[in-house]
């Protein structure tokens, strides 16, 4: 299905797509659907970095967890840098 719209209409349409970081066509197609969408509390650069952030914070905490398993001395340090970057991720969320 195809449909004209005024340029004014369009950014308006524009702009609440990209506030819900979806296409013109997908928040088009769900708001015809009668769909309930809702503002991201986080901005999608935002929450890409506290994805990557928990991905490196995963890594590591992989790492010590094998170290643990294989009877080596995990180090308190390293323990409490990995529950230090944890807060830190947390305090963006809040």
């Amino acid at each position: 299905m195809n449909f004209r719209v005024s340029e004014p209409d369009y950014l308006k349409l524009a702009r609440s797509a990209q506030t819900l970081n979806l296409s013109v066509p997908a928040f088009v197609k769900k708001k015809a659907q009668g769909a309930r969408l809702v503002t991201p509390k986080i901005a999608a650069q935002d929450a890409q970095n506290i994805t990557h952030q928990l991905a490196k914070i995963g890594g590591n905490l992989n790492q010590l967890a094998h170290h643990a398993n294989q009877g080596d001395q995990v180090d308190p340090q390293a323990l409490q840098d990995l529950q230090n970057e944890v807060q830190r991720v947390w305090q963006q969320l809040t």
